[in-house]
This record gives C-alpha cells, structure tokens and sequence, in this order.
C-alpha cells in the first residue's frame, strides 16, 4: 500500500504521516530520512522532526540519495521523509534523479506500507531560474506519477488531513 501525504511548510504533514505510520499493524517500522543538515535552520528541522516521532517505534535510515539501496524487512511499513530533499539530493548532490520513481515503487513491493511525504512548492507564483524550474517540474510529476499509483492520497493543511484518493 501506498500513501501519499503532501502539504506546504509548517503544514502539518509530517505529524500526520509518523501517526499513520506508526499506527500500521507492523512489526518493523522505519524512517527514511532525506535531510542533509547542512546549516543550523536544517538541524533544527531534524532536531524537532527526532522528537516529534520520539516513542512512535521508528528505526531511522539516514538515506539522501539511493534510496534503492534501502532493503526493508519484509512486510514493514516505511515512511519516506521527504520527496523533495532525496530529489534534491539526487540531482544536485551527483546522484540519479531518474531512479527515484522506480526505487520508490520498489521499496512499496517490499513493504506493507510505503508512506511518501512531499511538499507542495507549486503555489508561490515565484519565477525562477532554469535549474530550479527544472526542480519543480520533476517534482510535479513525481508526485503525479506516486498520487496514480496510491492507494491514498492526503493532503494536510493546518494539521488537517483532506482525502484526495482513499482513505
């Protein structure tokens, strides 16, 4: 099963998918986390996300990029935090952004549960350059590619969840 959370900054998004998660029937829970901390507004971000789902069970795998060389326990359910950092990672940190797609669709054949969080930075009205545009592009269709192959979709806004597909 697949689900798809997505939300802008602050939205709520993140608490929402460690308590689904966490609330799957597993044995095993894991926590991919995306974030390179490189400066003290991005530790911070880790800092609180460690203690918002500190007790909920997770065993976190630092992955920035190559998420296909991720194995999970068979019948796990995995929350990936988040889209927009490991696509990051993979195009400007010297990865392969086109192995994404087909490493998350693997990762949910191996687990119960695959949960992608992603953000929505499609809203600003902002114009930008080439490589940024280039960004937001792949990141548009990587959540329209993940949203047709979940079984849910959610978005959350103001700690609200609103269900675009499933439940």
């Amino acid at each position: 099963m697949i689900l798809l959370v997505i939300g802008g900054s602050g939205s709520g998004k993140s608490a929402f998918a460690e308590a689904r998660t966490a609330a799957w029937p597993a044995h095993k829970k894991y926590y991919i986390a995306t974030m390179q901390a490189g400066d003290a507004e991005s530790q911070r971000r880790v800092a609180r996300h460690r203690d918002q789902r500190a007790g909920l069970g997770f065993e976190t795998v630092e992955c920035p990029r190559n998420l296909g060389g991720f194995a999970p326990e068979p019948g796990a359910a995995v929350l990936l935090e988040d889209l927009p950092n490991l696509l990051a990672n993979e195009m400007f940190g010297g990865g392969d952004p086109d192995r994404i797609l087909p490493d998350i669709l693997s990762l949910a054949d191996r687990c119960a549960l695959l949960t992608v969080v992603t953000g929505d930075v499609f809203t600003d009205g902002v114009t930008y350059g080439a490589e940024t545009a280039e960004y937001i592009r792949r990141l548009a269709l990587l959540g329209q590619e993940i949203a047709a192959k979940a079984d849910t979709v959610a978005e959350v806004a103001a700690s609200l969840p609103c269900y675009l597909k499933g439940n």
